[in-house]
């Protein structure tokens, strides 16, 4: 599985109330366990900056990494970028690979 890193930004609104955003939440999760039940989850970070929230996931191709941001998007996102991830090391042995 490819390791994926879900950027997603909320609008003002989205952010102000708790128990709203848990609900709206759990709400984005069944929806992709729904749509992509393939997808496996590794983390899921709030951040400060440009970003609201991160999450790290594995699915089996771009396609899923679309569906999930599309799914972020049609649940409230006001953005959702889904990025391919590489482990250190395996970019340490594409760098060896290349070196030659």
């Amino acid at each position: 599985m490819q390791t994926y890193i879900l950027m997603t930004t909320l609008t003002p609104g989205d952010l102000g109330n708790a128990d709203a955003r848990r609900g709206k939440g759990k709400e984005w999760l069944e929806h992709v366990h729904r749509a992509c039940p393939e997808v496996k989850w590794v983390a899921h970070y709030a951040l400060l900056g440009r970003y609201d929230f991160m999450d790290i996931y594995e699915a089996p191709d771009d396609a899923t990494a679309h569906k999930v941001s599309l799914i972020s998007r049609s649940e409230g996102a006001a953005t959702a970028e889904s990025w391919p991830a590489m482990a250190w090391d395996q970019h340490l042995q594409l760098l060896k690979d290349v070196e030659d």
